[in-house]
């Protein structure tokens, strides 16, 4: 009778620790923030943690089919804040389908996307209170 713990039979199981990250370094990089924040720039250290040190890095902001970037330079990313990494492929980094625009105008358009949900939230919360519901108003993160 095999046992599970036996090494040989977990050859399949991905393991995902920081120490994945060991690839990622002198790598461009997307990193997405729990706040919805991506950053993207390029990996020089990390710890145990998962903190991480970004070069040259920007802060992307997207509302719709427009983007804007913000410079960075060296951020350093705490790691529980960290939802996602990737690495950006630098052949198929040209090929988005994004149009670039001033800060000004991200700023607008974010502010309509929110004045929008706002709305969009207003009108749902009223028709469930019309129909019996309570709703609960604390938007916390709850982390």
């Amino acid at each position: 009778m095999e046992s599970a713990a036996d090494p040989s039979l977990l050859p399949s199981i991905i393991f995902t620790t920081a120490a994945q990250l060991v690839d990622c370094v002198d790598k461009k990089l997307l990193v997405l923030l729990r706040d919805g924040r991506k950053l993207i720039g390029i990996l020089r250290s990390f710890d145990q943690y998962a903190n991480l040190v970004l070069q040259d890095t920007i802060e992307r902001i997207i509302v719709e089919q427009m983007y804007s970037d913000i410079e960075r330079g060296v951020y350093i990313v705490r790691g529980e804040n960290v939802v996602l990494v990737g690495e950006i492929d630098p052949e198929k980094e040209d090929r988005v389908q994004l149009k670039e625009v001033s800060l000004d105008e991200i700023y607008a358009a974010q502010q309509n996307e929110i004045d929008n949900h706002k709305r969009q939230e207003l009108t749902k919360n009223s028709k469930l209170i019309d129909i019996g519901f309570f709703i609960d108003s604390q938007q916390e993160d709850m982390y």
